[in-house]
């Protein structure tokens, strides 16, 4: 995500808590612009986590299995 975005979501945000708010088209763009931050940090979320080794007693290392969902 740029930094473009990001400063559009905190602009938009502080306009929200003004007496005026935001328009409906704003609105919608601001939930367009979290989705799509929410979307980016889980991307890079996992991509952390796929990175991450447990390394047991003896030195011995293993990837950090994904959690299945029940």
């Amino acid at each position: 995500m740029t930094t473009e975005r990001l400063d559009r979501i905190n602009e938009l945000a502080k306009k929200s808590k003004t007496p005026e708010g935001l328009t409906e088209a704003e609105k919608a763009e601001q939930k367009e612009l979290r989705e799509e931050y929410i979307a980016s940090f889980k991307r890079n979320l996992v991509g952390q986590l796929d990175n991450i080794y447990l390394v047991d007693e003896k030195g011995n290392k293993k990837k950090l299995e994904k959690k299945v969902k029940q």
